[in-house]
């Protein structure tokens, strides 16, 4: 699918016709693109679109050049931001001239609320640099949306670990709910520190290119702010990313906790058992000569000694507090 933006008075609106206006558009905007609208493009602007596996490529040369004029910029940008199933994947910005043309295969919920809000606000959408630059604006705000949910879903487990009145009780029930729910977020923090990585590669690359273009104050500044942003962004989803890491370890020590818990009452249960065990089984051994065993309170006696050498060690544990 194309779709294509003008500009009138500093506000983009959408053309219906894409094709046959995309020489007066400032962004065109390919999404899953077929080969043939591929080709179409490539006709009519002159610009060498790049394959799906061209985006995908990982190195920084494939990801950030020029070629014939234009620059080529790739980020990785999140979608289905909503819930946990997070869909990574790459997005091309291609500068070319006064036009912005961007390619991708998913849906970044930037590319829904930009156009929206670009229509309504005039945001100086006057031409592909201003258009780029706003639209990496919108995908770091809406990544500082992500990071704060995020943030309030591990302070959620935070406290569920270290605070609840009924912890132990809540983290035996719901172990593994737990752990996978710790897991769900270092991944999440992980993708989107990802892509806030390379954003900030892409903030590099556009300031040298608006040095290069000789592009307006405004915009080298913007750029600067933007690369800044980013930047925090990025120290604050490590910081995350630290966090769910502590949480985890804490998890886990909980686990080993309870644990010891468990083998210390079997212990404990073993040693408060062991001394009636022997004793029983001294008397149980089948000799004649037995001195208590023709005596009338042999049985008596024998279970008194078998009950006190069972209390005795649990009163001695209960006396040293490990119990």
């Amino acid at each position: 699918m194309i779709r294509a933006f003008v500009s009138e008075n500093d506000r983009l609106r959408r053309v219906d016709d894409a094709l046959t206006r995309l020489a007066e558009a400032v962004w065109v905007d390919l999404v899953s693109p077929t080969v043939e609208e591929e080709a179409e493009v490539e006709r009519r602007l002159g610009v060498d679109i790049p394959t799906r596996e061209e985006m995908e490529e990982i190195e920084v040369s494939s990801r950030l050049y020029y070629e014939e004029g234009a620059a080529f910029m790739t980020a990785t940008l999140p979608a289905r931001t909503e819930t946990d199933d997070l869909s990574m994947a790459p997005v091309t910005f291609v500068l070319a001239g006064e036009r912005l043309i961007t390619v991708r295969y998913h849906e970044p919920r930037a590319f829904h609320t930009f156009p929206q809000r670009a229509e309504k606000v005039n945001m100086g959408c006057v031409n592909g640099e201003a258009v780029l630059i706003a639209l990496l604006e919108a995908a770091v705000d809406r990544l500082a949306d992500i990071l704060e949910r995020v943030q309030r879903d591990i302070d959620a487990i935070s406290r569920a670990i270290f605070q609840h009145p009924e912890a132990r009780r809540v983290e035996s029930a719901g172990l593994h709910q737990l752990l996978r729910e710790i897991g769900r977020k270092g991944d999440f923090t992980s993708n989107i520190r990802d892509s806030l990585l390379t954003l900030q590669r892409v903030a590099g690359f556009l300031g040298q290119v608006t040095i290069q273009r000789k592009s307006y104050k405004d915009a080298r500044m913007r750029v600067k702010t933007l690369a800044r942003d980013i930047q925090s962004l990025t120290d604050h989803s490590a910081f995350l990313s630290q966090k769910t890491t502590f949480l985890l370890d804490a998890t886990l020590g909980v686990i080993n906790i309870q644990q010891n818990d468990i083998i210390k009452i079997f212990s404990i249960a073993a040693v408060v058992f062991l001394p009636p065990t022997l004793i029983a089984s001294i008397y149980g051994m089948n000799f004649v000569h037995m001195p208590e065993l023709k005596w009338p309170f042999g049985y008596p006696f024998a279970f008194v000694v078998m009950l006190a050498s069972a209390v005795a060690p649990y009163w001695y544990f209960k006396r040293r507090g490990w119990l």
